[in-house]
């Protein structure tokens, strides 16, 4: 009993010395693999600070409409952006609510009222070609505003899933920006 015991400890010394591989796979499962150094691009709005609260105007609760996104400091080497929001505290372990790509490199602000004619919207898990604002279910969830410059345009139609932009981007991003924004419906 006492070896089983010792073979137990020292087995779960070496998975804690090495880590678990198993769980480091999926660790970052369905995101871009992103391998930047150095670049300043900026995203941020102006109705609510990184890692502030949304306000309801732009939730399910209120007008469900997308905030402006004011974007800053674009590589000279970037041909187009792509805006990926989603919810990684959801129950799904990831919802999306908005993806745009196409937009051109050379903008200031991402106005959901007002695409460039470039910009295609994806399918989000709403289920819809546009924006859905943040609507959990229960508790404080984190709404990742990630927004890529790109080396090149996608040719991606707009039935496209988050999967299917993560796959196309691979290769072509040159940097990227996160914006964070709270909402809790019990607020």
């Amino acid at each position: 009993m006492k070896k089983l015991f010792w073979i137990l400890v020292i087995l779960i010394g070496i998975a804690l010395l090495f880590g678990f591989p198993s769980l480091e796979k999926n660790k970052n499962k369905g995101e871009p693999k992103v391998n930047i150094q150095g670049g300043n691009m900026q995203l941020t709005s102006e109705v609510f600070q990184h890692n502030g609260y949304i306000p309801a105007k732009y939730t399910c609760d209120g007008e469900d409409i997308a905030p402006i996104l004011k974007v800053s400091e674009i590589p000279t080497n970037a041909k187009t952006l792509v805006l990926i929001v989603d919810d990684s505290d959801a129950p799904s372990g990831d919802f999306v609510h908005w993806l745009v790509w196409n937009l051109p490199a050379n903008i200031s602000e991402i106005d959901a009222s007002n695409l460039p004619s470039s910009a295609v919207q994806g399918v989000n898990d709403f289920g819809r070609n546009t924006y859905g604002g943040p609507c959990p279910p229960s508790g404080v969830h984190h709404y990742q505003f990630k927004l890529y410059a790109l080396d090149s345009e996608l040719n991606l139609p707009a039935s496209a899933k988050k999967a299917d932009l993560v796959k196309a981007m691979d290769g072509h991003i040159v940097a990227q920006a996160l914006l964070v924004g709270l909402y809790s419906r019990s607020r």
